[in-house]
């Protein structure tokens, strides 16, 4: 076969091929393939791999590498057919060979390989044959040593197929020697080839450099394979290289080849790793790994297992032993062993890289055979090689930075969550962050990502030591980006908390590591804390705490703290307290009582507000004090937030210290501690109404239940002791705390759900108590009532326990108050001001829930005014609507006592009404005076007959006097013009129906009519003014009604009595104008009365005998037109009786002294109506006569000419009248 395959290529033809009928189409073997692989998240490797395919467990379990193939009795080995059983033993050189050829060639076809596309599907499909040969070759040597090779019993067979066979090991083991010749090492392949690791988007196409670099992986594992099969095989027999030996003198066997090649693959492995390694940053230390594409990933994997798999069957050495060797002298900066020879020298950081490497092949062993990732271990640990890195990352004199320590933690913390964590390991992490607790452990180039997070709430410090203590997934982005969240020592923690988490409760690690990190914490130590380093330790004890003994490890957190100098920064008191509060939102998690650590927390408050409150602390130093005392409150509210049944000591941190720190907070941070008092009262009710509304203790555990309500009442308690009576003492304040009403408020609630709570001087009604102070006081601001009660009427049970007594009127009372005074907070320009805006806002919240109260409810039901409707308007129309109500519901009652009791609910409701709008008569707010007008007089008008009863009388009496009738008239008197029409018609209608004091009613309103047409009557005559006339107004109806036309009688008697009256023969002052009045005032109502209506009749007469002036008499006619028109047309007989009366009576006055002016008058009455002259003929003709005779000097022509004028506009009674006198 030797010369045969020197002289040519061509394998000899079977003499059986022609008549062979089986298919000598062999399977596709598994090879290393990455062509179809996607970023799977689950890590999974290629599933046409020697993993997925099976091949490694065949090759671990001794069973045949491809069952199902090369069963035929012949096989097509690079395109020819060979006798399966026999072609390896006959033709070893000649199959190697044609071997080399077809890998020659496909080395050929990548160095004339073009970068045309239009080639690049040929090249690719013909590359993929040559590679499928040479894979398909070495699978059948594989089967062949399998199936067919048996050691040899016979040293020296005489048979020449035996001899051939028993020479195979060696030749084979020769021909292996030649193909890893003819390879090289992958760090030898030129640069072409090695770039196929980094293509990207490879689809389905690629190169002939691809396939051939992923051929020669598949060369290297098939070596290693065929000489791990071939080892066991022989049984454990050495196999020679008979003819290296005779060539070289070097002893060529299977188990050096083995090694040889073995190392040289982990050393160019690892070197490609390096090449990888210069291209990663730190925050990429987890998501980047070291394999330059998926198969050698999957090499690295077989390589882990088959070694695993030889130490225990054969005794060597394991895979982290070869790694270590191949790592440590790089660590050390050794030169490589000679085995290793070829690692590169050159790494630009050989301790992360190891660190690095090390961390990513310890993730390969979750890998199982199959190449699908597990959460089972399938690889020993190598911590005593760890441990040793660890050494030299915190060795102090290897100047380490921040930014590599980090990525070496990190790693350390991934290790630890794949293997069981050491505590050697954790115990030198220790030794190194005890000397560097001060440090900022900050990386500069990244950032405000990468500063340690300085936590600012108890909360916040438990939730950083909580996930510290619950480390995330190794594969989640929680733990590849932790280098970017966490600094080193954070993560360090984490690794300590998995190595603590370990054992149960007090196994022997736990006690080591514990004692370890107490024993460097001195006096001395504590007071060099910085405020980082302060941080740094609350957080680790709070760590240590999570995992071991609670108690144990809070008693020594509070004793070393207390080592710390009673002068510390407020800073470091803040952190300290922070701490603090922190293992008391532990104890609460474990349900342990945390009475110790509240009072010692408790005391240290109490100084520092002590201090916060000394007169003499300067006020750079109070403000620097406020820190730590704020960051208590925050801490306190979150310890209470997160209590279930605050029955474990809470109430102790409700110390005497706020009753140094309420009174001398400025305003902000009173704010900040009422904030605080109002979480602290929402959740002790909410804890003790869960507890009240739980299912009942049962009967054996009564106690339990009774401690619970213990344990609120001491709660409640230490709030009435130390916050309620500086709220007291706030209520009347004219400018209070926004949040000093929601204080209240919850404190009224409290009292309501635990009135044995609450102090002595408010019991036995300790609701209504504070009820009074804060809402229902009459000197409470308005800002501190209309956000107080809204709190209060919001909760149903309290508003139904309410009903019984008078706590809905005073709420009503309180209301319309605020209503009433809703104008005095804005701006003197009239503008709103901040706390205008706020009472406006809180006022519409309290109108819609005050209108929902039962008894409005009620009234507003029975006047047939739904609450819904009503709630929906401002609340000064609500206002308005709320009063119509009352006095509809008044006027609608029959009994006397039902309306005895709603004269004294009114009056309830309404208060002293005058003392309410006082504020504004005294500053002369304008739109306040017209707030205040308008709301009483809306009182007076809708609630008239209800104020004309013997109780309330005298309230209307002060109204009038104190509103109406002052001793001056305000300048500004908009208001009162604008309401005055209500409060005439309603004094109108209490003075018709009051059984006492209706004559006193009657002359107020006759003097408020009085002064006020006097008031607003302008001196000249002006139709614009006068139309507009307050008391005009309020005269004028739409249609007659007796309660108007009693206004109208009213006012035309003032008119008469005090605007119409002549004094001896001079007119009254501003005549034309109180003409034009009584004018508008007849012209605009239809009255038909008589007695009304010739009321004003002497006064028009008399203006006009005695008034020349033209406006004065054009006036008085229309007047005169009217009236007498008006009788005429309503007198049921002619001529109208009062008329004539009046006419009568001013003839009799005025007669002898103005004779011809009297019948000039009654010549214009006459025009208007001739029978009422006509009634007066006989005696104006006697009065003539009588004239005469008394004057003794005959006929008077003059004055008989006149009265003959009047007498002929009367038609024929005037002429028979003339004809009389013509006779005398």
């Amino acid at each position: 076969m030797a010369e045969e395959f020197s002289e040519s290529l061509t394998p000899p033809v079977s003499p059986f091929a022609a008549d062979s009928q089986c298919d000598l189409a062999a399977a596709r073997p598994p090879c290393f393939c990455c062509l179809e692989a996607i970023d799977d998240p689950t890590g999974a490797l290629s599933s046409e791999g020697y993993l997925g395919r099976g091949s490694l467990k065949r090759l671990l379990l001794r069973l045949d590498p491809a069952p199902a193939e090369f069963e035929t009795d012949t096989v097509e080995i690079f395109g020819f057919p060979w006798v399966t059983e026999t072609a390896l033993v006959e033709s070893t050189k000649l199959l190697f060979g044609l071997f080399r050829q077809t890998f020659y060639k496909l080395e050929t076809l990548v160095q004339s390989s073009s970068h045309d596309f239009g080639q690049a599907g040929n090249l690719h499909y013909e590359s993929e044959d040559l590679r499928q040969q040479c894979v398909s070759f070495l699978q059948y040597v594989k089967v062949f040593l399998h199936r067919y090779l048996e050691p040899s019993l016979d040293a020296a067979p005489s048979h020449p197929y035996a001899q051939l066979e028993h020479r195979l090991p060696s030749a084979l083991l020769e021909e292996l020697f030649g193909i890893t010749l003819l390879t090289g090492r992958l760090k030898d392949l030129p640069a072409g080839v090695q770039s196929a690791f980094s293509m990207q988007n490879r689809g389905k196409i690629c190169p002939p450099s691809w396939h051939l670099l992923h051929l020669h992986l598949d060369i290297h594992w098939s070596v290693l394979e065929i000489l791990h099969m071939l080892g066991h095989k022989m049984q454990s027999q050495v196999v020679y290289a008979h003819q290296f030996v005779d060539l070289t003198g070097e002893n060529l066997t299977d188990t050096s080849l083995f090694e040889e090649h073995l190392c040289s693959l982990l050393c160019d492995l690892t070197g490609l790793a390096m090449g990888k390694y210069s291209k990663v940053r730190p925050t990429e230390t987890l998501s980047s790994d070291p394999f330059s594409c998926l198969c050698t990933k999957e090499l690295w994997v077989l390589l882990m297992y088959l070694l695993e798999h030889r130490k225990k069957v054969l005794g060597t050495e394991s895979f982290w032993s070869y790694v270590n060797s191949l790592l440590q002298p790089l660590v050390a900066g050794q030169p490589a062993p000679e085995q290793f020879a070829g690692l590169p020298t050159h790494c630009k950081d050989p301790l992360g890289f190891t660190w690095w490497l090390l961390t990513h092949l310890a993730i390969l062993g979750q890998y199982s055979r199959s190449g699908t990732v597990q959460n089972e271990k399938h690889l020993e640990d190598n911590w005593t090689f760890v441990e040793g890195l660890l050494k030299i990352t915190c060795n102090p004199k290897g100047g380490l930075t921040e930014e590599q320590v980090r990525m070496h933690v990190h790693c350390c913390l991934s290790l630890s969550l794949l293997w069981e964590p050491s505590t050697a390991a954790v115990s030198t992490l220790w030794e190194y962050y005890s000397r560097n607790l001060n440090a900022s452990f900050t990386v500069p180039w990244l950032g405000v990502s990468g500063l340690g997070s300085l936590c600012k709430t108890p909360l916040a410090l438990l939730e950083q030591a909580r996930s510290c203590c619950s480390p995330s997934g190794l594969r989640s982005p929680g733990h590849t980006q932790l280098y970017r969240s966490a600094n080193s020592f954070n993560i360090f923690l984490r690794v300590l908390a998995l190595c603590l988490g370990q054992d149960g409760a007090g196994g022997v690690p736990q006690r080591q590591i514990k004692g370890r990190i107490y024993s460097k914490f001195s006096s001395r130590k504590m007071q060099e804390l910085s405020e980082g380093g302060l941080m740094n330790f609350l957080l680790l004890f709070l760590v240590v705490a999570r995992q071991v003994e609670l108690e144990d490890v809070a008693s020594r957190a509070c004793e070393l703290l207390g080592f710390l100098p009673s002068n510390c920064p407020p800073a470091h008191r803040a952190l300290v307290w922070r701490g603090q509060l922190s293992l008391l939102l532990l104890f609460q998690e474990r349900g342990l009582d945390g009475g110790a650590q509240a009072g010692w927390l408790a005391s240290s408050f109490n100084e520092t507000a002590k201090e916060f409150y000394n007169k003499t602390t300067e006020a750079s130093r109070r403000l620097a004090l406020w820190g730590p005392l704020g960051s208590y409150l925050e801490g306190v509210a979150e310890v209470f937030e997160t209590s279930s049944s605050l029955g474990l000591s809470e109430e102790q941190l409700l110390s005497e210290g706020f009753d140094w720190l309420l009174p001398a907070c400025r305003q902000s941070e009173l704010n900040s501690v009422l904030g605080f008092l109002q979480v602290v009262l929402a959740q002790l009710r909410r804890v003790h109404q869960r507890s009240v509304q739980s299912a009942p203790a049962p009967a054996w555990a009564p106690a339990a239940a009774s401690a619970i309500k213990e344990r609120h009442l001491a709660v409640a308690s230490a709030l009435w002791a130390h916050f309620f009576p500086f709220l007291r003492s706030l209520r009347l304040s004219q400018t209070p705390p926004a949040q000093l009403a929601d204080a209240a408020a919850g404190f009224t609630l409290l009292a309501f759900d635990l009135p044995s709570s609450a102090p002595q001087d408010l019991q036995p009604n300790p609701v209504q108590s504070i009820m009074h102070l804060f809402g229902w006081d009459d000197m409470v601001h308005p800002l501190l009532v209309t956000r107080y009660l809204p709190h209060v009427l919001q909760n149903s049970e309290l508003v139904a326990a309410l009903s019984g007594g008078a706590g809905q009127g005073l709420s009503v009372r309180a209301w319309i108050r605020c209503v009433l005074q809703q104008h005095l907070h804005r701006n003197p320009d009239g503008t709103e001001s901040k706390t205008a805006r706020a009472v406006g806002e809180q006022l519409c919240e309290l109108t819609r829930l005050v209108l929902r109260l039962p008894e409005v409810d009620g009234i507003l039901q029975r006047a047939g005014l739904p609450s819904t409707t009503a709630a929906s308007l401002e609340p000064t129309a609500a206002l308005e609507t709320f009063v119509k109500a009352v006095g509809g519901v008044y006027g609608g009652l029959q009994l006397l006592s039902e309306r005895s009791a709603m004269v004294t609910r009114a009056l309830d409701y309404i208060g002293d009404i005058l003392k309410s709008v006082k504020p504004y008569i005294v500053s002369k707010n304008q739109g306040g005076m017209q707030l205040a007008y308008w709301t009483v007089g809306c009182i007076v008008k809708h609630w008239s007959p209800l104020l004309a009863t013997s109780k309330a009388q005298q309230l209307l009496f002060r109204i009038v006097d104190g509103l109406l009738l002052p001793p001056k008239l305000p300048q500004q008197d908009k208001a009162l013009r604008d309401s005055l029409p209500l409060y005439l018609q309603g004094l109108s209608v209490a003075s018709s129906v009051s059984q006492s004091q209706g004559a006193g009613l009657k002359q107020q309103l006759r003097s408020v009519t009085r002064r006020y047409l006097d008031h607003f009557l302008p001196a000249s005559p002006s139709l614009g003014i006068v139309a507009n006339h307050p008391v005009l107004l309020a005269a004028c109806e739409a249609a007659p009604t007796v309660r108007g036309a009693a206004l109208r009688r009213t006012i035309v008697e003032v008119l008469c009595e005090s605007f119409l009256q002549f004094k001896s023969h001079a007119p009254p002052p501003r005549l034309a104008s109180v003409l034009m009045f009584l004018l508008e005032l007849l012209r605009r109502n239809g009255d038909t009365d008589l007695s009304l209506l010739t009321l004003p009749l002497p006064a028009l007469l008399r203006c006009l005998m005695l008034v020349n002036e033209p406006t004065v008499r054009k006036t008085s006619t229309e007047a005169l037109q009217l009236v007498v028109e008006r009788c005429a047309a309503a007198s049921t007989q002619r001529p109208c009786e009062p008329v004539v009366a009046a006419l009568r009576s001013f003839v009799e006055e005025n007669m002898g002294l103005y004779d011809r002016q009297v019948y000039g008058v009654l010549e214009t009455v006459a025009v208007l109506d001739p029978s009422v002259v006509q009634a007066l003929t006989p005696s104006l003709t006697l009065s003539l006569r009588n004239a005469e005779h008394k004057r003794g000097m005959g006929k008077n022509i003059a004055l008989r000419s006149a009265y003959t004028k009047l007498l002929s506009l009367l038609g024929e009674s005037g002429q028979a009248e003339i004809s009389s006198l013509e006779d005398d």
